[in-house]
């Protein structure tokens, strides 16, 4: 029986923890026939059968899930001992996978990603925007940034961006006129909203807050929308009262587009950590990169 490849191993790691051909695809970047001829090509070579795959699902057989158990760990060491190699480059290379919400994306990362990989030429950022709460690490991202409710415990985390930020409500001047200012937020159940739904399937509850009292309401309008392009322009077009994220609305409100609506009302919450697992020896790209955002406090 010949060794077989370490390139082989690595696809059948990635597919037999993904349970899918093509979910392990779109975390390593190759396709999903490549993987699954080194997957054939591993099996030949060990002579036995490593995966059960039907049209619906691919699970490792009880030899594959042996081997998957003393695999990863293996894998692990050979990655860390490459990449402490890395680490004695002037700039580290390679590949760094984040995972972030869209407010993050938009309005928070683009100053880090420019001065960063301008500092660092050598590696390659992948960023992923995605609202929804998954496991950044099973899903093959080095990292994640998330607000601090959504932190898991066992998790390092990293100021990222503004330490502080707020939602806020705007309409535009037209609509205002039409039908008035409300001056609580109760009154917008009386009030055309436009409102945002996740892609979970969740239309966003709109919070306001002042002097600790806290007012939650569901409130009705013309449009539900997932983009908040579509939302702002709405809001612009004199459609409704928009509630979100201070920092999508900043130009609106600067130019006059939109007015400031129960401002003092806006309620305030923590910045975004950027978040990691606590293990000894990081990738060198994510270890530049924490290292980057702790020693560059304007950004954080």
């Amino acid at each position: 029986m010949s060794e077989p490849d370490l390139a082989d191993l690595e696809a059948f790691a990635a597919v037999a923890r993904q349970r899918s051909f093509r979910g392990a695809a779109a975390v390593r970047g190759g396709s999903a026939s490549a993987l699954s001829e080194a997957v054939r090509r591993l099996e030949g070579r060990l002579g036995v059968r490593l995966l059960n795959r039907t049209t619906r699902s691919v699970t490792p057989t009880e030899a594959g899930a042996r081997l998957l158990e003393r695999l990863v760990p293996a894998l692990g060491e050979v990655t860390a001992a490459l990449d402490a190699v890395n680490s004695f480059r002037d700039s580290p290379t390679g590949t760094l996978r984040l995972n972030v919400p869209t407010i993050v994306a938009r309005a928070i990362l683009p100053p880090i990603v420019n001065a960063f990989l301008g500092a660092h030429p050598g590696i390659t950022l992948e960023i992923v925007a995605d609202d929804s709460f998954i496991d950044v690490l099973a899903a093959g991202f080095d990292a994640g940034v998330r607000y601090d409710e959504r932190l898991e415990q066992d998790m390092i985390a990293v100021p990222i961006g503004p330490r502080q930020q707020r939602y806020a409500a705007a309409a535009a001047p037209a609509y205002l006129a039409a039908r008035g200012r409300p001056q609580h937020p109760r009154e917008l159940l009386q009030h055309a909203c436009i409102r945002h739904r996740f892609a979970s399937g969740v239309t966003a509850t709109w919070e306001f807050e002042r002097a600790g009292e806290v007012v939650r309401i569901t409130p009705e309008g013309p449009l539900v929308a997932s983009i908040t392009e579509l939302e702002v322009g709405a809001a612009i077009a004199g459609l409704g009262v928009i509630a979100t994220f201070e920092e999508f609305l900043a130009p609106a409100l600067a130019s006059g587009a939109l007015e400031p609506v129960l401002q003092d009302w806006w309620p305030a919450f923590s910045g975004p950590f950027l978040y990691y697992a606590g293990r000894k020896h990081l990738p060198a790209p994510l270890r530049a990169f924490v290292d980057f955002i702790r020693v560059h406090p304007w950004m954080a």
